[in-house]
């Protein structure tokens, strides 16, 4: 089965006046990239989208999509996330990773050796970025963990080859 090389980059918001004008919720970062890759912009099944406009208003991203002009037929696309593919993605630097090349990597705890599942998702509570670990047939125990991902004090390696995460997280935590 091939996988899909999208990578998430942001979601509609709630309408923004009767034209069919949204709010956009950008996941890039820094925020204001999302508007370099309006020409890219696509939905999961890999549909493109044609952006009219995305514009930034204070710290508020605001867009229309091509001939969508009123607020009912935006409404549709509330909540909806939006991809580009992997490809148009800049080459990060030795050492750096993409947040959506974790998904599903093995986590494995340097402390005990132990398995502790594999990355779901990843999210940021406030402080850090976390790693949300759902457990596997062959985890320690069946706990969903939140590791934050903080290099060299709970994340020790990412090695994207093997598919694996060594961290400092015992599995009492």
């Amino acid at each position: 089965m091939k996988k899909n090389r999208n990578t998430c980059i942001g979601s509609i918001g709630k309408p923004r006046g009767l034209k069919g004008e949204f709010f956009l919720n950008s996941f890039c970062d820094p925020e204001e990239n999302i508007i370099d890759y309006i020409d890219k912009i696509r939905f999961f099944d890999n549909n493109i989208v044609k952006f009219e406009y995305i514009k930034k208003n204070n710290s508020k991203f605001f867009a229309k999509i091509l001939d969508i002009d009123n607020v009912d037929e935006i409404k549709e696309f509330t909540n909806k996330k939006i991809f580009i593919n992997q490809e148009d993605l800049p080459i990060l630097n030795t050492g750096d990773i993409y947040w959506n090349e974790l998904i599903d990597l093995l986590v494995i705890d340097i402390n005990e050796n132990t398995i502790l599942g594999k990355v779901e998702a990843l999210n940021n509570y406030g402080s850090n970025d976390c790693l949300i670990v759902h457990p596997t047939k062959d985890s320690v125990d069946n706990e969903i963990r939140l590791i934050p991902f903080v290099r060299n004090v709970f994340i020790k390696s990412v090695d994207l080859e093997k598919k694996i995460i060594r961290v400092f997280w015992k599995s009492d935590y």
